[in-house]
């Protein structure tokens, strides 16, 4: 695990047993590091928390479980099939679609939504519950 200080905020992630997401060979990345920021403040009480790269973007994991993450333009969050209707009332959550096709329990969230603390909250929140209901890997 790399141990590193983000600076803008003095805390160390890797004693909080998250691991940091840094771009290789000097690469930008394909996603905002503000909204993986505002994602991380939100997660870093969470024991068992780690990030990883995928979808094009990066993702933070409970377990090795998928709970929400952030790619170009906005965010995502894996939130169950169960909460996913509670979800898309949030405004500025919408269904998810990659490839054309719904990925049913999986919501894209707006970059206003990232912004607003409440409703990234509870989106956040939705994603938890269905974390936690998942077996580790």
């Amino acid at each position: 695990m790399k141990q590193a200080t983000h600076a803008s905020f003095g805390y160390n992630y890797a004693q909080r047993g998250h691991r940091l997401s840094e771009p290789k060979g000097g690469l930008k990345m394909a996603y905002d590091e503000g909204h993986a920021m505002l994602m991380r403040e939100e997660l870093q009480e969470i024991e068992g928390i780690t990030e990883k790269k995928m979808f094009g973007g990066l993702c933070f994991l409970l377990h090795g479980n998928m709970v929400c993450g952030v790619h170009k333009g906005g965010g995502m969050a894996r939130v169950g099939k169960d909460r996913e209707a509670e979800a898309l009332q949030i405004d500025g959550v919408d269904p998810l679609s990659f490839t054309g096709r719904k990925m049913g329990g999986m919501v894209d969230i707006s970059e206003d939504l990232l912004a607003d603390d409440d409703r990234r909250g509870h989106v956040i929140a939705l994603a938890l519950t269905n974390a936690r209901g998942l077996p580790p890997k």
